[in-house]
């Protein structure tokens, strides 16, 4: 499961990491992704454009909001979450995604994610980073259109995949992690003529060496609370590491100055969005 996750890389940090050309888009830091937000990432459609698009996917045939966050990369299979699984990645017989996972993949950007003890949740937070400064990553992704019936809206959203947990994370107590990419299959995940087999073959744990977390406060489980004091660790970190790889909000990092407004981002709607978020977080599961 990956419900939230944090992006406090500058525009110009990302640009230059995923080699994007410069282009018009807002964005603030980000220290509390969570559910019914609008988020950077990378598509298929677009590869060369960083677009906002709402965590928390519905399909485009779904008649309400549906806001699924998190796709198993082995479907219905594997439900007793064996890290060792080696069986078929039943992501592609699901209907919510099979479409998307064929030719609607995006790159979801972040800086670190946040998972908690599997029967605590968020009461008991960890932030999970890349090593040796490795930020902003990607994580693999699925997203979609939808029409809201009500509203005549057009909303792109995703969802991230996830799958068995590596040694890191059941060191935590948690059974799932979202699918991080390496950095030569980034463009490959977003490239229309990648076979799907080989797509599948991408979805697995990375490597836990290459990974560390600690502790946070469990004001993180609050979606309107956003500010870098989330992220402080409250603990030791799960690995030795020198503290110069360690973790770190990255320069520059603060108010990106708006160049042109998100037509979707006035007070009023985000507001509602999270309340939104907030109670699809006692229902929502890792489909």
């Amino acid at each position: 499961m990956c419900e939230r996750y944090i992006l406090v890389n500058t525009l110009e940090q990302i640009e230059s990491r995923f080699e994007l050309p410069h282009q018009d888009i807002t964005f603030t830091p980000n220290y509390n992704i969570c559910i019914g937000q609008f988020v950077p990432v990378i598509t298929d459609e677009k590869p060369h454009e960083v677009q906002l698009f709402q965590f928390g996917l519905t399909p485009f045939w779904a008649k309400k909001e549906m806001l699924l966050f998190n796709a198993r990369a082995e479907g219905d299979s594997n439900k007793e979450d064996n890290p060792g699984f080696k069986g078929s990645k039943g992501i592609i017989l699901k209907p919510a995604f099979r479409k998307p996972i064929r030719s609607q993949r995006c790159l979801v950007l972040a800086s670190a994610f946040i998972e908690g003890v599997k029967d605590s949740r968020l009461s008991i937070p960890y932030l999970v980073y890349l090593r040796n400064h490795k930020n902003p990553f990607a994580m693999a992704g699925i997203w979609d259109t939808w029409l809201n019936p009500q509203t005549g809206e057009k909303v792109s959203s995703f969802c991230i995949i996830t799958t068995t947990a590596n040694s890191l994370m059941q060191k935590i107590g948690h059974y799932r992690m979202p699918v991080i990419l390496s950095d030569n299959e980034e463009r490959k995940w977003i490239n229309h003529n990648t076979d799907l087999s080989r797509i599948t073959a991408m979805l697995n744990h990375y490597d836990s060496k290459l990974m560390n977390a600690y502790p946070i406060d469990p004001k993180i489980k609050n979606p309107m609370e956003n500010d870098k004091q989330l992220i402080q660790p409250i603990g030791a970190r799960l690995l030795t590491e020198d503290k110069k790889m360690a973790f770190q909000i990255p320069r520059g990092a603060g108010y990106h100055q708006a160049r042109k407004a998100y037509q979707s981002a006035d007070t009023s709607t985000m507001a509602e969005r999270l309340d939104l978020a907030k109670a699809k977080e006692t229902q929502a599961k890792d489909n």
